[in-house]
């Protein structure tokens, strides 16, 4: 009877350990894959303030060329304060939209600018100018590398979460799939530009 008992003590520890170390290694895969999605998100955030670091140059070196070409300038000036002003909250998907709507505003007063390039030879054969616009199309193509990468992120933490049995740990710990980046409505057709 005593090598029984033995062996009944023998079981529970081990399947207890068992439970233990699946517990833990989910909950710490969770944290992992969560913090990647974070600092994604951070990374896209850097290119974004990048951007927004350009503009003024780039807004100060048309001026002197377009000098009547006020409005448009003052919508990049209005879309970057309004950018600039919104944050990322990966798991609140209406401020998500919020920030994507402001950078897309941001982005569409910034392919007018550019279009006002065509306008003015003097301008678009400046060095600065065309610096700018070199280091705006990087940064452009930045973000969007950024923004592939943090959606791929969110994707395998959010299928981390969500396969069962580790669905039920990651709502007992609080663990929320995130929301992903999206194309703005109508982004599959390319803005207007009228003057």
């Amino acid at each position: 009877m005593k090598r029984k008992g033995w062996i009944v003590l023998a079981v529970v520890v081990v399947v207890v350990v068992g439970v233990y170390s699946w517990m833990k290694g989910s909950y710490n895969e969770m944290v992992r894959l969560n913090e990647e999605v974070l600092a994604q998100s951070s990374q896209i955030e850097n290119q974004y303030q990048r951007r927004a670091d350009l503009i003024p140059n780039l807004v100060s070196t048309v001026k002197g060329y377009a000098e009547h070409e006020k409005s448009t300038l003052d919508q990049v000036t209005e879309a970057r304060a309004q950018a600039s002003q919104t944050r990322i909250d990966i798991n609140d998907a209406e401020a998500l939209a919020k920030f994507d709507r402001a950078q897309g505003e941001l982005s569409s007063a910034l392919s007018r600018l550019m279009a006002i390039s065509e306008s003015y030879p003097d301008l678009k054969a400046n060095q600065n100018f065309r610096d700018l616009q070199t280091q705006l199309e990087g940064t452009e193509n930045r973000i969007s590398v950024e923004r592939r990468k943090f959606n791929e992120t969110a994707r395998q933490f959010n299928t981390y979460i969500k396969m069962f049995p580790r669905n039920i740990l990651s709502n007992l710990y609080g663990f929320e799939p995130v929301n992903y980046f999206e194309a703005q409505q109508g982004a599959e057709t390319a803005p207007k530009v009228e003057f």
